[in-house]
């Protein structure tokens, strides 16, 4: 019965037919070539192997080692060192100038008898056998053409197989069968150096699924939380994925009890948002929904409310100058006076119990600034955010309802000007709840070079990436706008305070930036030049990869943003 089963799995697995040629084989739809390496250079390298097997094309790799023994070894060692050194004496009697190679030689021969001798070493005989994969020969011959001038680069050379191409199939497939037998002398020394897992994997029992290793097909699941920070940068040109590659994270991080929160400048998260039940607040100067700048930041347990509160006008102060534009060293002071005053009037003081307080408005500093001497050409210049056109933006109680596990807050709706002011008040507002809660949480922050372009916005976004770690906090800043970012003298220290980077498909005017911000090879730098849509280079500490990004079909339907695909669904 079993004998019957396997007969049957035989036929259920093996092609309808086979097509054998001289020089290739053709199953079904592919075309198949097989090589062997008959010839290699003095010294291998350690690693120079890697370059082949991290190829991203369709190809096996079939290594025998055959044990040779020792004492056969020996004796052929001895034979090979006799003739070496009779063709050095027929030489010199000659009176020929000597020959390099054959002292090279003889140096060699007697070194390995040495180390087989003492046991430091063991002869084997290696056969590297070779099959390609093609839809086309055309395709093949392209392939075979790029593999031989790589390794004959490393002065490594192969063969096709010809008239043998089935018994290098078999000689492939994982059978231990070495068909062809085209076997070269090695010791374990340069055996090393074949060792096949030399592409980084980021593959754990913990974390998610990023996507796929394009070196080894491996599948690329990390844990952000398990570096020495959370954070993370994504770099790419527009309509190259990385939207699309933040929504997967989101649904992969629900999954696995994450909260995340998210500012949207171009209401992309809003269908992600309403398919996963999470909370869509809409910033802008007419929107329901409003965030006060002066709220009452909430006391974290283990630290003191005087230093909570000082903080907190720190933060109202950059915020106020970031409305304000240029501030001089005497308005600057005169703010941060105005602002802990206004606090005052309403008894939130550092010495007091400030908790069940009633947070003031934007117009109640403009009132204090009217008051103090100097101030009021910085309350006029306040008007337009207190009764103003802007009044409706932030000059309004707090009404928002954040107990969700899934949050975005969308600023599409405002004018440009007043984006930069609508993420740091909503990153001020986020910051304080998150240090009022320990609980893991990841930020998003999308099209980050808004923040950038100003230098109060730029140091609050630094300062929330340097300290985002001690609250349990992932911080990912997502911009293509690099060189507005790089510019900036917070960029650079942004990045090197995120152990994660994803680098997708770049522009030609921005790739040397981006090359001597992230140490790219020319390889890489050529890689992001054309990689297709979802595919790029991610970066988790010093270990990098070259990474496919693939949804399954539900998520691709919730997170899509590719308006053809967007019309269809809207056409059924």
């Amino acid at each position: 019965m079993a004998e019957n089963n396997f007969e049957n799995l035989k036929k259920i697995i093996t092609p309808a037919g086979l097509e054998v040629n001289s020089n290739y084989l053709k199953i079904g739809g592919k075309f198949i070539k097989s090589f062997f390496v008959f010839s290699y250079p003095r010294y291998l390298s350690s690693g120079w192997f890697d370059s082949l097997i991290n190829l991203p094309n369709l190809f096996d790799i079939a290594i025998f080692m055959n044990p040779v023994d020792t004492g056969l070894a020996l004796k052929n060692l001895r034979r090979k060192t006799a003739q070496i050194q009779s063709q050095i004496s027929d030489q010199q009697e000659k009176g020929l100038v000597r020959d390099p190679m054959l002292e090279t030689a003889l140096r060699d021969v007697e070194g390995l008898r040495d180390s087989l001798q003492q046991a430091q070493e063991k002869l084997f005989g290696i056969g590297v056998y070779i099959a390609l994969y093609a839809d086309t020969l055309d395709d093949l011959a392209r392939l075979e053409s790029q593999i031989i001038s790589q390794m004959e680069a490393k002065l490594v050379y192969i063969k096709p197989a010809l008239f043998q191409q089935l018994d290098g199939l078999l000689s492939i497939l994982p059978l231990g069968q070495d068909k062809l037998s085209v076997n070269q002398p090695m010791d374990s020394g340069p055996i090393s150096s074949f060792f096949p897992f030399v592409s980084d994997s980021l593959t754990s029992d913990q974390g998610i699924l990023y996507g796929i290793n394009r070196h080894n097909n491996s599948l690329v699941i990390f844990d952000r939380f398990s570096m020495e920070n959370a954070n993370q940068v994504v770099f790419a040109k527009s309509g190259a994925g990385k939207s699309f590659a933040t929504k997967l994270e989101i649904i992969r991080s629900l999954m696995m009890g994450v909260d995340v929160i998210v500012i949207d400048p171009e209401n992309e998260y809003q269908r992600l948002a309403e398919s996963f039940a999470g909370s869509f607040f809409n910033i802008s100067l007419s929107s329901h929904e409003h965030i006060n700048p002066f709220d009452i930041p909430i006391i974290p347990e283990n630290e003191t409310p005087a230093d909570v509160l000082r903080s907190h006008i720190v933060n109202v102060a950059g915020l106020l100058k970031l409305m304000l534009g240029k501030v001089t060293p005497e308005e600057d002071a005169l703010l941060d006076r105005a602002v802990t005053e206004t606090y005052a009037s309403r008894e939130i003081t550092t010495d007091e119990d400030f908790s069940k307080a009633k947070a003031p408005l934007l117009e109640d500093l403009e009132t204090i600034l009217r008051n103090l001497e100097g101030g009021k050409g910085i309350a006029e210049r306040l008007y337009k955010f207190t009764k103003g056109s802007f009044s409706g933006f932030v000059n309004q109680p707090t009404n928002v309802d954040i107990n969700n596990r899934l949050i975005v807050f969308s600023i599409r709706d405002l004018e440009d000007e007043l984006r930069p002011i609508a993420m740091y008040v909503i990153l001020n507002f986020i910051w304080n709840l998150i240090r009022a809660k320990l609980k893991k949480r990841i930020m998003i922050i999308d099209e980050a070079w808004w923040m950038m372009k100003y230098e109060e916005s730029a140091s609050f976004l630094f300062g929330l990436a340097k300290r985002a770690r001690k609250y349990y906090l992932g911080v990912s800043t997502i911009t293509q706008d690099v060189e507005d970012f790089l510019r900036s003298p917070y960029g650079r220290p942004i990045i090197t305070n995120s152990s994660l980077q994803l680098l997708l498909r770049q522009a030609p005017a921005t790739i040397d930036i981006i090359a001597k911000a992230f140490d790219l090879t020319e390889a890489e730098k050529s890689y992001l030049l054309t990689a297709e849509v979802g595919n790029g280079l991610f970066f988790a500490g010093r270990r990098h990869i070259a990474i496919q990004i693939i949804a399954s079909y539900f998520e691709d339907q919730v997170i899509t943003t590719n308006p053809q695909q967007l019309l269809e669904e809207k056409g059924k």
